[in-house]
């Protein structure tokens, strides 16, 4: 199955199953910039605590990025009732690799490829990143004839980071549920005290390596779900492996703000903020880099405010920003 169709704002537009599974087909939608060339692409991964969710679960990516000439592509993957962990990982790493096998046929550039995701895609995109180096996980199957899944720069926004529970205390529970269905436990198969070593594997933090890609990390002040504690805890172990980081706090800003008005993670409108980034930017924030860790400096932060991070780590010669959002407002 692929279909094809371009948009209003000139990005063509296809998609193409990348994965069989038992369960069916997984998905992937490309955006791809009609100028032509071999542009970068920037896979996204959607939020939904692993349970829920799918592709379409997605900020505008042709007007905030394919417009920039950034290729985007958008994937489905097993949701944890389909799969327990890694199953999840593995079907992003499948994306990778189909990309990779695919890009003259796509006409994008295999060797600068960036993952984004925001809250479990940003956990997914944070993990997929810190273990693109390792040819094969455990578990993972891949053939001989499989490319890598080396990817060069990662934007994780709001992600769930330590799953194991022992660095950061637990976001605010779904209502009516118990520790042993909360979306933690639903994508490892139980609570972390029973299976460590799935817990360990599945917080990106305890991944971390020298050999991990640029990262962008954004997070609001005001999430309950998912406390910025895990993103600071991700800068941190990121910059002490000499990782190119930035991170941008939101200042009382709640879960979900990069999905469009009306999508939720979860059913819990009192504490997301769905629509808010698209509505509001630019908005206040504060920035720590690895250039610069010791204290947050005042910023501001915007859709444009990631496009930068991904022109500035896969394009040769990065677009005149201001321009661009001239152009795409």
């Amino acid at each position: 199955m692929t279909t094809t169709s371009t948009t209003p704002a000139g990005v063509r537009t296809r998609t193409v199953p990348y994965a069989d599974r038992a369960a069916g087909p997984l998905l992937m939608d490309l955006y791809l910039p009609e100028a032509g060339g071999r542009p970068p692409v920037v896979m996204w991964l959607h939020g939904g605590g692993w349970f829920t969710g799918d592709r379409t679960l997605a900020p505008d990516l042709a007007t905030h990025f394919a417009g920039r000439g950034i290729a985007m592509a958008s994937i489905d993957y097993r949701l944890s009732g389909d799969a327990t962990f890694p199953a999840q990982l593995h079907d992003v790493r499948a994306a990778i690799r189909f990309l990779h096998s695919r890009a003259g046929e796509f006409g994008v550039d295999p060797t600068r490829i960036g993952l984004w995701g925001a809250s479990a895609g940003g956990h997914l995109a944070a993990l997929a990143g810190v273990t693109g180096h390792m040819e094969q996980l455990t578990g993972e199957a891949v053939s001989p004839t499989d490319t890598g899944c080396e990817i060069q720069a990662v934007a994780a926004s709001y992600p769930p980071v330590d799953l194991v529970g022992d660095r950061v205390a637990p976001g605010a529970a779904l209502p009516g549920t118990d520790p042993h269905t909360s979306p933690e436990a639903r994508l490892i198969g139980g609570l972390a005290a029973e299976l460590p070593d799935l817990a360990r594997a599945a917080s990106p933090h305890l991944q971390v390596t020298q050999a991990a890609p640029a990262f962008h990390i954004s997070h609001g002040t005001g999430d309950v779900l998912v406390p910025h504690a895990h993103s600071e805890l991700l800068f941190d172990c990121l910059l002490a492996h000499g990782i190119p980081t930035e991170l941008y706090l939101l200042h009382g800003y709640r879960h979900g703000f990069l999905n469009p008005a009306g999508r939720l993670d979860v059913a819990m409108t009192k504490v997301m903020d769905d629509g808010r980034l698209a509505a509001e930017e630019p908005v206040t924030a504060s920035l720590r880099t690895s250039t610069d860790p010791a204290a947050p400096r005042p910023s501001e932060y915007g859709f444009a405010t990631i496009g930068r991070f991904f022109e500035q780590h896969l394009l040769s010669t990065p677009i005149d920003s201001t321009t661009a959002d001239r152009e795409n407002p």
